[in-house]
């Protein structure tokens, strides 16, 4: 690569995910010489980009947080507000907030001082998001230092909780983060078991990098949303769902996740859902009350039900919550 500027920002990139890179790898990345890079290193240093180097067989270069932000990228409150702005969308899954979103705030964080991380934090714990009610909220820490040994392929230790409460401790070799738009999953190669498995991030704690390096193995799909949907699907039998609204389709549609598919519109101011899902029962009987419109299910018996009996239920609190209610 002769362009010099051109190769500055790819080695500024490379630079930027969270972990040490051999100059030997930096030269063989960019197809120069590691007497080039060492040039490049002082530019970028020039610059005023904080590159640290470590000495020894296995030293390299990384980038660090320094006194002040790197120049031409953002001022303090603009870092400021993307980074509360990136933690309260990772921290509580909404769509639109993928992958890509998760590695940019651990490369913020990655390079905020130490005063703008205070004001960050000051700003997360003082906010209170309203959330879709599956108490499925993530500590954004947690997906950022699950994102660095993603992306530094580096081996991951955490804390995990089963869906029926049972503890673990696992070591895996982390391959992608995956968001559904309501939760996020990683997808793992889980070295206890010799095989792949797909963890809720809201159920990880205490994540740790251990610094051991791997090569990445391959995925039996060969794609990890793929991966993930089916082995959700495995897990999940699958509701075969059929509900008509009193409301338009693009009013209903703005107000249900997009795992549930397009609406058909049956007139005016009606339309009608017909989709498979593979979500739990309660958690759409719970979405679609939280509608704002008036709607029927038809499909399956099951969640008319439990939707009859759930209607039961918050009629009789309504009733006992009234004054003089259940006095003689």
């Amino acid at each position: 690569m002769t362009d010099t500027p051109a190769r500055l920002l790819n080695l500024l990139s490379l630079l930027q995910t969270p972990r040490e890179w051999p100059g030997s790898e930096l030269a063989e990345r960019l197809d120069v010489s590691p007497r080039t890079i060492r040039r490049d290193i002082d530019r970028l240093r020039d610059l005023g980009y904080p590159v640290e180097a470590s000495r020894g067989s296995v030293g390299g270069y990384r980038l660090v947080a320094g006194a002040a932000m790197p120049p031409l990228l953002l001022d303090d409150e603009e870092a400021v507000a993307i980074a509360v702005g990136l933690r309260a969308g990772a921290g509580h899954a909404i769509e639109g907030v993928d992958e890509a979103s998760v590695r940019a705030l651990a490369k913020l964080e990655q390079v905020l001082p130490s005063r703008l991380r205070h004001r960050v934090s000051t700003l997360q714990n003082a906010t209170m998001p309203l959330t879709r009610g599956d108490g499925s909220t993530i500590d954004p820490h947690t997906l950022t230092v699950i994102a660095a040994a993603v992306t530094g392929r580096e081996r991951l230790r955490f804390a995990y909780r089963a869906g029926d409460g049972a503890e673990t401790r696992r070591q895996v070799e982390g391959y992608r983060l995956v968001s559904t738009g309501w939760r996020w999953y990683l997808v793992a190669y889980d070295l206890g078991r010799e095989a792949w498995r797909t963890f809720r991030v809201d159920r990880v704690s205490e994540p740790f990098a251990t610094g051991a390096r791997f090569t990445p193995r391959e995925l039996p799909t060969g794609d990890a949303a793929a991966f993930l949907s089916s082995s959700i699907q495995r897990r999940t039998p699958e509701l075969a769902v059929e509900v008509s609204f009193a409301a338009p389709a693009d009013f209903v549609s703005a107000r249900l996740p997009a795992a549930f598919g397009p609406l058909e519109p049956t007139g005016e101011h009606s339309c009608r859902l017909r989709a498979v899902l593979t979500d739990s029962l309660e958690w759409v009987a719970l979405r679609l009350a939280l509608l704002d419109c008036e709607f029927t299910a038809h499909e399956p018996p099951q969640l008319v039900e439990f939707l009859s009996d759930l209607g039961a239920r918050l009629t009789r609190a309504a009733t006992l919550s009234e004054p003089g209610a259940g006095k003689e």
